[in-house]
Parts: C-alpha cells; structure tokens; sequence
C-alpha cells in the first residue's frame, strides 16, 4: 500500500479565527480533492504558529525543544507539499511565523512545492509573497510554485470564503501543488 500524500500547512496567523488559515485551507483542501480525483490517498495536517509560538521563544532564548514544537516541526519538514501563510505586519511576514522558520534544519524542506500565501490589510503589501517570502522559503529549499495567494478583507467574504477573484488563484494555486506533488506517483 502506498503512502498517503502528505500535505501540510503552516499558518502564521494569530487570531481566532484566522482570516490566514481560512486562506491557507482553502488551498489544502482544494489541492487534496485534486489529489483524490486522481486516485491518491491524501492527509492534510496545519500547523497553528500561535500554537507553538512560546515554545519557539523558550527554544531560541534558551536552546529548549518542547515535545509539541519538535512535533510540529517534524510534521512541516516531512510534508510532500506545503501551503505557507502568514498575515502582514508592517509590510512583511509576522515574526513569529519567522521565527518558526527559523527552527527548521537547513535544507529540510529541499525541493518540496510550496503554495505561498499572505492576508494583508492593504493591497499596498500584494508583494510580500515575492520580496519576503519567497526567498525564506527559497533559502530553505523550498520549491516555491509560481502562483501565490495575497488576500485582501475585500477578497474574503465574512472573513473566510475568497471571492471569485481569489477563489481562482486558489484553484491554480492548488492545481499547481497537486501537479507537482503527484508527478511520479
């Protein structure tokens, strides 16, 4: 029997609800029914950074590697594909998003496709995923896959369904994570 595709997302969004993991799953998910169609067995996992965000603080001040970040690190670097997506803070991914990152091992995410995702307040920041996120993910391995999601308030209806618009960014966005996840298998 075969592995499952392994698809994750890592979400740098702070609030309950998360406008970015509203974002971030609409990707996921349309990715994984991509996936299914094609006759593969797909797990999706996200990983909240607000979840682990003291245990990345404790690690970076103090070298300690709590059970629950391990895992959630663990469960990003062993991803067949990854959706990131953080919310912008003065002009850039948030910190902690960052910070996270930072934790990774180098080269761990070596070539996997990776949907790039940011919500911003303003379309003032629609270059964060190009000028910011790109190279991160870049520097880290990371396959970063040409269509990249920038969400506006605009672009969501009541904070979570993305508008026409932004609903087919989604679904290139996803089309292109699930053709490069499912080549070769």
């Amino acid at each position: 029997m075969t592995a499952p595709v392994r698809l994750v997302g890592l979400s740098g969004g702070v609030g309950t609800p998360s406008s970015t993991t509203a974002v971030l799953a609409a990707v996921l998910d349309a990715a994984a029914a991509q996936l299914t169609e094609r006759g593969l067995t797909v797990a999706t996992e996200v990983v909240e950074v607000r979840d682990v965000a003291r245990d990345a603080t404790d690690e970076v001040l103090g070298g300690l590697r709590s059970n629950a970040l391990d895992a959630a690190l663990r469960t990003i670097e062993d991803a067949d594909g990854l959706v990131v997506a953080s919310p912008v803070f003065r002009g850039s991914y948030a910190g902690v998003f960052k910070t996270v990152l930072d934790l990774l091992e180098p080269g761990s995410l070596r070539m996997t496709p990776t949907v790039l995702a940011a919500t911003t307040g303003t379309v003032r920041h629609t270059l964060v995923t190009e000028h910011a996120m790109r190279p991160l993910l870049s520097y880290l391995g990371a396959l970063t896959l040409p269509t990249t999601i920038v969400a506006t308030p605009e672009d969501l209806v009541l904070g979570v369904r993305p508008v026409p618009a932004l609903a087919e960014r989604v679904a290139r966005s996803a089309r292109e994570l699930a053709d490069a996840v499912g080549h070769g298998r």
